[in-house]
């Protein structure tokens, strides 16, 4: 047995929570003792399999930022706080697994005796901007605390053959390193547990004949407005009658304590009515719970999955496990989730091409037939939780 700790900077809903949610479950299952050490957890705002884990919350008192600004600076004090926390409560602790944030590694390396491995979801440093001088000189320290942090890990792994190319590319210290390509799983077991059902919860319901999803946290970065374009360009194709049968939903995690969060949702609601959108052909739903979404997805014609360069994204695992096809932008981790005309499409980031396919998958019935029924064998065989869980108990074994 092993004594693991998971150190991550927020239990909450999304792909990075999904991975760490897994790697604590198939690490126990395989013997290993685990306990997790966060910034943030929320009972209400987490997934279902976090109430039967040992999570410890720290330094909840310390804010996101200084009125909108410093995200990246609280972000490392609060995860190296917590490093301080494991190596002074937690010194039993064999091997330390820790991601997205890797300022904490610094207090790790040098207070505690054990091993460290990171999970690399993406350089931080190439998702801000540098607007000013004075943000110019703050990011080169941001910049150089990431790198030298990351490199201090015993072991890195990334969650893709596209980030590791990214991070070699950008962090010139560690191109002589050996990166480790972890692709996150999917619970099949989870999935398969929910029992399917017509009712989507409380909130609504929806008589549509064919529905298009997306599936993303209510980030501008998730490019989400390209769905919307995408539907509205669906739209011009089908007489009035014919599109009455449509519908899209919007869903994902939606944090009330996250102001691009608050404010993004109400931008997309607002883009919704510029284009003629109705409330009756577009549902905007937060934080659905995870038997919802499955539900939904199952339910869907296709998902809709439109973030450009996304490091890996789990959203399109997950529909080609239930059947649903996927219509992604062929950038980063899609292009190799995603068989294009085999479980989906990988298609350039603009509306025409998304509604493109759409209109196929509606119109073409023994081609959607074709990508239903290859995705659950796809995702069985490359991204399944046995998979996963077997190489991360091979990574955590291998450093000691």
């Amino acid at each position: 047995m092993v004594r693991v700790t998971i150190l991550h900077p927020d239990l909450g809903i999304g792909g990075a929570e999904r991975l760490i949610v897994d790697a604590a479950t198939g690490l126990k299952e395989r013997g290993h003792s685990v306990r997790i050490v966060t910034n943030q957890y929320d009972k209400n705002h987490c997934f279902q399999e976090t109430l039967n884990l040992d999570i410890c919350t720290v330094v909840k008192w310390i804010p996101r930022s200084f009125f909108g600004k410093g995200h990246a600076l609280l972000a490392y004090i609060k995860m190296i706080v917590a490093a301080f926390y494991i190596a002074l409560f937690y010194r039993d602790t064999d091997v330390v697994l820790s991601d997205s944030v890797s300022a904490g590694q610094f207090v790790l390396r040098y207070l505690s005796n054990a091993k460290l491995v990171f999970y690399c979801h993406y350089p931080d440093r190439l998702l801000t901007k540098r607007n000013g001088q004075l943000k110019a000189a703050y990011r080169i320290v941001i910049d150089w605390i990431e790198e030298c942090s990351t490199g201090l890990a015993d072991v890195i792994c990334v969650n893709s053959n596209f980030t590791k190319g990214v991070v070699q590319e950008t962090f010139k210290s560690l191109q002589s390193r050996e990166l480790t390509v972890l692709y996150p799983s999917l619970n099949t077991a989870f999935f398969d547990s929910i029992q399917p059902s017509d009712h989507f919860g409380n909130d609504f319901n929806i008589d549509a004949k064919y529905i298009f999803t997306s599936f993303n946290r209510f980030e501008r970065k998730k490019n989400i407005v390209l769905a919307l374009d995408s539907f509205a360009q669906l739209k011009s194709n089908f007489s009035t009658s014919d599109f009455a049968k449509f519908h899209l939903i919007i869903a994902g995690g939606y944090d009330k304590n996250n102001l691009e969060n608050i404010e993004h949702y109400d931008e997309l609601k607002k883009h919704a009515e510029d284009l003629g959108l109705t409330d009756n052909q577009v549902t905007f739903l937060r934080s659905p719970s995870d038997e919802v979404k499955i539900n939904i997805i199952r339910k869907s014609r296709a998902v809709l999955y439109t973030p450009d360069r996304e490091h890996f994204g789990i959203v399109p695992v997950e529909a080609m496990y239930l059947g649903t096809p996927v219509i992604a932008v062929n950038t980063g981790g899609p292009r190799e989730t995603v068989r294009n005309n085999e479980t989906g499409y990988l298609v350039n980031q603009n509306a025409e091409e998304f509604a493109e396919k759409m209109k196929e998958i509606l119109q073409d019935e023994k081609k959607y037939q074709k990508l239903s029924e290859e995705g659950p064998k796809w995702v069985q065989r490359t991204f399944a939780f046995e998979a996963f869980s077997r190489k991360l108990d091979e990574i955590v074994l291998s450093v000691l």
